[in-house]
């Protein structure tokens, strides 16, 4: 019998304010991956020194309100930099060129809020300090925030991305981002190509710590019968959460500590519980089993190889120094704007999208 625990709308802002205090997990520079050429950790240290105080403010803010906007947000960095790599062409509308990454099968699920999250920190920032920083690296410290403010390390990203000048077709889209249904082989296959190891795989599969998952991205586990390598009072829960394998409903992706950025999610696939095949399938492999289990028991453990698997993957082909560009809206190219430079724009967009 497992343990869900809950959090009501008005005990966000003090479960926030909790992690907070108590969390003192800090990953140093020290022990995480390089910087990659034309990034660095001080990047914005004279053009934009404010700029990670703006983004952690606002979305202390905004996760007050709703939590389950930090998941939002670690995925869209996932999408981004697997996809052509961290250049923020997932944020991109579509064009006469063709339907956007946004379009794609993996991303039609993507919170919708967290691309005007992402606009709205993005409008912030280059009130404060023009056109100084890109939309992809705004979309990186989002991500590395909602970790943080969700109990989880607190760690420092390499800075300097630039933002693409187009995005991924379909296929390319479908090609680098394994379905819900996929095996540990495929996700070991498809991400070492991309330079991460086994134990990079498991660690980058903890962010389901936190989010949510809708109902047809599992119920090929639940219909016409049990998968045998999930627990039976589990599967039984599930299946009252999703009648049917068309369900528009939603559930945790951790059962244990479904606000919480911790090591429980591993705790669940112990105990079978782990909700896509992708997640259950790490413990059921052996080349994953024991990476599992070793999380499981140590959570500083998963913290140090999450932070560094976050940050290899952060670097996934990046746009530096000339490259690409520093958009002026996250969703559009500066196609208005070739005779701007990046760092005289001062951008006068009026209000704030709403929440």
């Amino acid at each position: 019998m497992f343990m869900a625990f809950f959090f009501k709308a008005s005990s966000i802002p003090t479960l926030i304010f909790l992690l907070l205090s108590c969390n003192l997990i800090r990953i140093s520079e020290t022990q995480t991956p390089a910087p990659a050429p034309g990034l660095s950790y001080d990047f914005y240290r004279t053009t934009c020194p404010r700029l990670e105080t703006i983004i952690r403010q606002n979305l202390q803010s905004v996760f007050a309100s709703d939590i389950g906007q930090a998941a939002g947000l670690l995925r869209l960095h996932f999408h981004d930099c697997f996809v052509q790599g961290c250049d923020g062409s997932v944020l991109l509308d579509g064009s006469a060129s063709g339907p956007s990454e946004k379009d794609a099968p993996p991303n039609l699920s993507l919170r919708a809020q967290a691309f005007v999250i992402i606009e709205n920190l993005r409008r912030l920032v280059h009130n404060a300090c023009n056109r100084t920083v890109s939309c992809s690296d705004i979309t990186a410290l989002a991500a590395r925030d909602a970790v943080f403010l969700s109990g989880g390390p607190n760690y420092s990203i390499p800075l300097g991305r630039r933002d693409g000048l187009t995005f991924a077709t379909r296929n390319v889209t479908l090609a680098n981002l394994p379905p819900p249904s996929a095996n540990t082989t495929t996700l070991l296959n498809s991400l070492g190509q991309k330079g991460f190891t086994p134990t990079d795989v498991v660690a980058l599969s903890g962010g389901h710590t936190i989010g949510i998952a809708h109902c047809t991205s599992f119920t090929g586990r639940l219909y016409p019968t049990r998968d045998p390598t999930m627990d039976q009072t589990f599967f039984n829960n599930l299946r009252t959460t999703c009648p049917t394998t068309n369900s528009t409903n939603t559930t945790f992706m951790d059962i244990r500590s479904p606000n919480v950025f911790d090591n429980r999610y591993y705790v669940d696939l112990m105990n079978r519980q782990g909700l896509f095949t992708s997640d259950q399938d790490l413990y059921t492999d052996s080349r994953t089993r024991s990476i599992v289990t070793n999380f499981a028991v140590n959570q500083m453990l998963f913290y140090q190889n999450f932070v560094n698997a976050m940050i290899k993957m952060g670097q996934l082909s990046v746009l530096t120094g000339t490259q690409g560009e520093i958009r002026s809206n996250c969703s559009r190219r500066n196609s208005n704007d070739l005779f701007m430079f990046p760092d005289m724009e001062s951008d006068q967009d009026g209000k704030l999208a709403s929440y």
